[in-house]
């Protein structure tokens, strides 16, 4: 029997399901290898904005169902409504058994308030113009499938892959200081509400960095996506880490054909 790793709580975000840019095998690979206390799914967990019912692969299914597994083994599933299923907070403060949906969490880690959000309210792009951000997920959605021809090619070719939507995401966020100028918002106003984490998703660069003013201190932390870092959050004995999935130990040899027959799905 596969030993899973038991961390206190994980964070995942923008996973992304029902989309094509969704790595829903390897996140089923990820879930496998864990048994938290709770998984906190932070926002875009599912992309209502892009759900078209001609696809949502078994692999997507099979994401959903491993998170219920857990669920009935005792974790205690939390999931923060994000901008792409903000359908899902009219059920706002819903919870059933061990299952909960919520916008916003806050808990005590040893002593410390953490603050957990999407953080979609804070970019400024989809609360002013929510339409032109969806057109863009549609974009980016289209912009996957062409990566993915061109990595077929480049394969060919003996090349090494190559990301066209993390060049061009990364290069316009940059230009407009975007990811510096959230991670700032979000740490100064953590400050003086006085959270020392403060946890959040939207704009899919996993990070842990220590945040100071003349206010006060935070840790801001951000779990990244899998679409493209394929990233979590995980904190047990009084510490964060990101981890990686590039960075798990391979499957027991039993559980790779059941994890290659989800990828072709």
């Amino acid at each position: 029997m596969l030993k899973k790793r038991k961390p206190e709580i994980v964070v995942i975000s923008d996973v992304h399901l029902g989309t094509f840019g969704a790595h829903a095998a390897e996140l089923c690979e990820y879930l496998e290898s864990i048994q938290p206390k709770k998984l906190i799914l932070n926002g875009d967990f599912i992309d209502i904005w892009q759900f078209r019912k001609s696809y949502f692969p078994k692999s997507h299914l099979e994401v959903i169902k491993k998170i219920i597994d857990l669920n009935s083994q005792g974790t205690e599933v939390v999931y923060i409504t994000g901008n792409h299923d903000e359908f899902l907070r009219k059920f706002s403060d819903t919870q059933i058994g061990k299952l909960q949906i919520t916008d916003k969490l806050v808990l005590n880690l040893d002593g410390k308030e953490a603050w957990f959000f999407h953080g979609d309210v804070f970019d400024a792009g989809i609360q002013n113009a929510k339409w032109i951000a969806k057109l863009g997920g549609w974009g980016y959605d289209l912009l996957i499938l062409v990566n993915r021809l061109l990595n077929h090619i480049l394969l060919k070719m003996g090349k090494k892959k190559y990301s066209l939507s993390k060049k061009i995401k990364n290069s316009v966020k940059n230009a407009g200081k975007f990811i510096a100028s959230f991670e700032k918002t979000v740490s100064d106003l953590a400050i003086e509400q006085g959270y020392k984490y403060v946890i959040c998703g939207h704009i899919h660069q996993p990070k842990i960095i220590r945040k100071t003013t003349k206010k006060g201190t935070c840790l801001y932390l951000n779990s990244g996506d899998w679409v493209e870092n394929l990233s979590a959050l995980e904190y047990e004995n009084e510490k964060w880490n990101l981890t990686y999935f590039k960075n798990l130990k391979p499957l027991p040899k039993h559980l790779v054909a059941a994890v290659t027959i989800l990828k072709r799905d």
